[in-house]
């Protein structure tokens, strides 16, 4: 299999001696109809674009969910790879190919050509909600892919029936957030219609040294949301170093609501309501002030 490139076509096989039986033996692997790898090779989601572009026509380039994976960026599981291509059709049940001619910006990952974070993100308007868009902006930014406010300034241009979806989640992409779960949380209380709480606030002591850092915050109120991953209640020293923190802000006046998992997917009205509970008891003056959140995270009662 000597010449052969690391994936390889059908044609190219039988041009290089191969016969079908060889390529149904154990020396190879099939990738997808008509494209292969040798025995061995890691059938990644990275294959699998190189296969679907190795099939598809000249100019080709992976897109939407694939290209959002391909550049760090976190959106719902989707199997099937996806392509924008410049003309012409591919007949393949893995892969899904949309036709856009004329010149197209593009990014490369690892030596595939994907589209633009910006061009990536408005491509899934028509398929995630606002609230997985915002998730999918927040992880490309946090990649260094993209910023808000070149989403924003992406989104701009946007026209047709997802332009207003577009504009929306755009703006309401932040920079520095750690996890997709912190963006749920937040995006939980923004469509709830409370404050938006502050990313990432830094608090500094009297000498300007860095003291800590708080994922979402209302720092005038000394207020913070923390979300709680389950692996720190796996870690016992994570959990240690966590509640010793907590106890030591509880004495410096900051308030803290933690949240877990369930709080966001079980139970998301009495996150709320637990929120809600602290912003008053912190002087803040905030109520649900939209329904909205209900449809986004309709919980598991």
């Amino acid at each position: 299999m000597e010449g052969l490139p690391f994936v390889f076509t059908r044609t190219e096989a039988r041009s290089a001696g191969l016969t079908d039986k060889v390529l149904r033996g154990p020396r190879v692997q099939r990738v997808l109809h008509g494209a292969y790898v040798r025995a061995g090779v890691e059938v990644d989601l990275r294959v699998r674009a190189l296969a679907a572009l190795r099939l598809a026509p000249a100019g080709s380039v992976v897109a939407r969910s694939t290209a959002a994976v391909l550049l760090g960026g976190i959106v719902p599981p989707d199997h099937r790879i996806h392509l924008r291509v410049p003309h012409g059709q591919l007949r393949l049940r893995e892969v899904q190919a949309r036709v856009r001619s004329g010149p197209q910006a593009q990014a490369r990952v690892g030596g595939i050509p994907v589209t633009t974070a910006e061009d990536t993100f408005l491509d899934l308007t028509g398929e995630l909600s606002v609230v997985d868009l915002v998730v999918l902006g927040d992880s490309l930014v946090r990649r260094g892919r993209t910023s808000p406010d070149a989403l924003v300034a992406a989104a701009s241009g946007r026209r047709g029936l997802q332009a207003t979806v577009a504009r929306r989640a755009a703006g309401l992409v932040r920079a520095g957030v750690d996890s997709p779960m912190e963006s749920r949380l937040r995006m939980l209380l923004v469509l709830a219609g409370l404050p938006e709480p502050v990313v990432n606030h830094i608090e500094y002591g009297t000498d300007g040294r860095w003291l800590r850092r708080f994922d979402l915050s209302y720092p005038d109120h000394r207020l913070a949301i923390e979300y709680d991953g389950r692996q720190h209640a796996e870690s016992t020293r994570q959990w240690e170093r966590d509640v010793a923190r907590r106890e030591e802000l509880d004495t410096e006046g900051w308030r803290i609501v933690v949240v877990l998992a369930n709080g966001v997917y079980g139970d998301p009205e009495r996150t709320l309501e637990r929120v809600l509970a602290a912003m008053r008891a912190c002087g803040m003056r905030a109520r649900v002030r939209s329904q909205e959140w209900r449809r986004h995270f309709p919980g598991r009662g």
